[in-house]
């Protein structure tokens, strides 16, 4: 089994909605994004998947979420745009971007500080 990961970063704001605390108030975190995916199996040069590929459908997702209000976006009209959300949305639009890729995304990491952070993945 090949395990592959690329990080980036993004910034944004939010608040959090119906919680007792500072971060129902308008506040921004730049936040980490770690992706893993795993393969079986490697091409006829030696690679699992081309980290260009993977940067960029990362990149796509993310230029939607950098210097946004997360809470205006449709993906977050129905839920708190919180790291556990944002982990589990981005895992799932990289699956979609990366279907019938010969590397399967297993897990979102979010860190919304060097301190905090959120992993989604399958179970």
């Amino acid at each position: 089994m090949y395990k592959l990961s690329v990080t980036d970063t993004f910034s944004a704001a939010h608040r959090l909605c119906g919680y007792q605390g500072a971060c129902s108030n308008l506040h921004g975190h730049n936040w980490t994004v770690r992706v893993s995916l795993e393969a079986d199996t490697l091409d006829g040069i030696g690679m699992a998947m081309d980290f260009g590929v993977i940067k960029a459908s990362l990149g796509k997702i993310l230029e939607e979420l950098d210097h946004a209000y997360l809470n205006d976006l449709p993906a977050f009209q129905k839920c708190n745009p919180t790291s556990e959300h944002l982990a589990r949305y981005i895992f799932e639009r990289l699956e979609k971007e990366l279907g019938g890729s010969p590397a399967r995304v297993c897990a979102v990491e979010i860190c919304e500080s060097d301190r905090s952070s959120v992993v989604y993945s399958h179970a």
